[in-house]
């Protein structure tokens, strides 16, 4: 703080009282600081041990981006809360996989509200014809709904994923549109290593590449570096080695898209996802251990092993002291004691045995992970509750949980919907418009055209039912109200469609009119002339 004129009178004529005068005006300084007496306080004893280091999202995110893969999918296959969590996840985004209700803006493209439906119906027709076959996936190996699970797990895991949109022609396929979706990690810099100044990679100019992702000068991601292998894959080291590709993120003649990216970003200029584990992988990991330790003690514990000592020595063997042959562990230490159920071991006179009571089970154990559970399920949007897939709470609570748990679902739907069904469902379109299967003046012509033809919703699967009652008197009084439709209101209980249903339902009725005919003709006569009169 400078000194004023006042200060250093006082330094001349009373340095005492200038040493004080100077700390109160330095402890004023720091009352009135705003952050700097809390969070960003440097000098309380709780702050000291605060260890920071600041960074854009390059250092805080890309640079740490492998570590964090590696370790979410480790925690995904030993920590059964993980799994649960990214599954819980997977089954209540995309379940199934979401299917697409196309919304055609009827009145900009002049067409009727019939001939709107029927448009609807037909296109509903043909993406089934490519969608419900493996023949959609470029390995082979699941339809599209398959994939939608894939890319959405891979993307929970890894942070973001990847799908390439390549064009192969198969006999007895009337589309050539194929998807392959493509691990987190193949998506990477050529060598290993970023480019973050102008240079030539692999004959190409490049602006900036980070883990993979090509930037041009103004910040736009222009193409993807595709390895040809995983690169943790042990195949990587045979061969001919690694080769990198570069796909442009759009053809340069058609706008096309080669590439989509399923990723949520939380910082500007981030160009990687960060896996939904991130945040908890070190409670995950901690609990994780102690669920081991806790299932080892329990087991040991629950073991009856007998020690019997002799009163002079002996080199038999007492019965029952070998274990069979394939529960033995280290079976080539001959000087190793192996507990076991029932088991019998020797001792040689004057040799003791003694046990620490382990006390188990822990009777703190369910509170302690019930409390871990709640932190690691804030963290990830997830009630305890749905987690564990426990509801011993009352029905106001537990239905309080869901809709909680339900409006962070909806979130991440819109993102994955947004990211990877919206923009290959968009590519597909305009391969069946070009090919004459799907009528659509204007298409190709006109941006405006287009989007109108290519609206469409994704419904999300049917929500749990805890009082079925309860809510179908609900959501018929928001429909009655103008709240919502039926058709919003069929999504969300049954994760059907209204005017599918409606159909089916005039259908069955002539079919029920008909077998009562056959049934019991004069009542069914009896019904007719009624209906007449």
């Amino acid at each position: 703080m400078a000194r004023n004129f006042i200060d250093r009178c006082f330094e001349a004529v009373a340095p005492v009282h200038a040493v004080r005068r100077s700390a109160a005006r330095t402890a004023l300084q720091f009352l009135n600081s705003g952050y700097g007496n809390y969070g960003a306080n440097l000098t309380k004893k709780s702050m000291r041990g605060w260890e920071y280091h600041g960074g854009s999202s390059k250092e805080d995110i890309e640079d740490n981006i492998d570590v964090l893969r590696q370790r979410s999918r480790d925690a995904y296959m030993g920590v059964p809360v993980a799994a649960s969590a990214l599954k819980t996840l997977r089954t209540n985004v995309v379940a199934g996989g979401l299917m697409p209700a196309p919304q055609i803006d009827g009145a900009f493209l002049g067409l009727s509200a019939e001939q709107t439906e029927e448009l609807q119906e037909k296109i509903i027709r043909e993406f089934s014809l490519w969608a419900d076959t493996p023949e959609c996936d470029m390995d082979g190996l699941g339809n599209f709904y398959k994939l939608q699970q894939l890319a959405y797990l891979g993307y929970l895991m890894n942070g973001d994923a990847f799908a390439a949109l390549p064009m192969c022609e198969q006999v007895g396929q009337p589309y050539g549109l194929r998807v392959r979706v493509m691990e987190a990690d193949r998506i990477c810099s050529p060598d290993g290593y970023d480019r973050l100044a102008p240079c030539t990679v692999r004959g190409y100019e490049v602006h900036n590449i980070v883990q993979g992702v090509e930037t041009n000068a103004e910040g736009r991601v222009v193409a993807y570096w595709v390895c040809n292998r995983h690169p943790l894959s042990d195949t990587s080291m045979l061969g001919s080695g690694l080769e990198w590709t570069r796909v442009e993120a759009r053809g340069e003649l058609t706008g096309r898209r080669n590439i989509v990216h399923v990723i949520t970003r939380e910082r500007a200029g981030q160009l990687r996802g960060v896996p939904v584990l991130a945040p908890v992988l070190e409670a995950l990991k901690q609990l994780g251990r102690y669920t081991e330790a806790e299932i080892n003690a329990a087991v040991i514990s629950a073991m009856f092993t007998v020690f019997v000592q002799p009163a002079t020595a002996t080199d038999d063997r007492p019965f029952g002291e070998m274990l069979p042959e394939n529960m033995l562990i280290d079976a080539e230490d001959q000087g190793s004691v192996e507990l076991g159920n029932g088991a019998i071991v020797g001792l040689n006179p004057g040799e003791t045995v003694s046990f620490a009571d382990p006390k188990h089970p822990n009777a703190g154990y369910d509170k302690f992970t019930e409390a871990m559970i709640k932190q690691i399920g804030a963290a990830l949007e997830i009630p305890p509750e749905v987690i564990s897939k426990q509801f011993s709470t009352s029905y106001s609570a537990a239905r309080g949980a869901l809709n909680e748990f339900w409006r962070s679902c909806d979130v991440q739907r819109d993102d994955f919907v947004d990211s990877f069904c919206q923009p290959i469902y968009e590519e597909w379109l305009a391969e069946a418009v070009a090919r004459n299967r799907i009528k659509a003046p204007g298409f190709f012509q006109d941006p405006a055209i287009r989007k109108a033809y290519s609206g469409c919703a994704w419904p999300g699967p049917a929500r749990t039912s805890l009082n079925p009652v309860q809510e179908i008197s609900a959501a018929t009084k928001r429909v009655e109200a103008g709240f919502s439709t039926a058709q919003e209101e069929t999504a969300q209980m049954t994760g059907g469609n209204y005017n599918r249903n409606i159909r089916q339902r005039v259908a069955e009725a002539k079919r029920k009119r008909e077998v009562d005919e056959i049934v019991d003709p004069s009542s069914a006569a009896s019904e007719g002339g009624n209906g007449n009169a």
